[in-house]
């Protein structure tokens, strides 16, 4: 894997940080939120280029279409057959 670009880990600190901000300031459930409907928007706004920023520069480093894998997500498990946990001894 390459280093990443001083572009890259620009993106990336600006979406770290910008989603730490909204997590700091999302209110209970019920409460009325901080920010103005349009400052959320403008936030969506940059998160979503930053994203396509990064969608991009990924690509063009052959590392496009990567997405993190969870245990639950289908053909992620691996499936070992019964047959194969008795012991050699059998």
């Amino acid at each position: 894997m390459s280093e990443l670009s001083p572009e890259q880990q620009v993106l990336i600190t600006m979406r770290k940080t910008l989603t730490a901000i909204v997590r700091d300031l999302t209110p209970p459930p019920g409460m009325r939120h901080p920010l103005s409907t349009a400052t959320i928007d403008e936030v969506r706004h940059c998160l979503g280029v930053i994203a396509a920023r990064e969608r991009v520069l990924a690509e063009q480093d052959g590392r496009g279409g990567e997405r993190p894998a969870y245990a639950d997500q289908p053909g992620t498990a691996q499936v070992v057959p019964i047959d194969s946990l008795r012991s050699r001894q059998d």
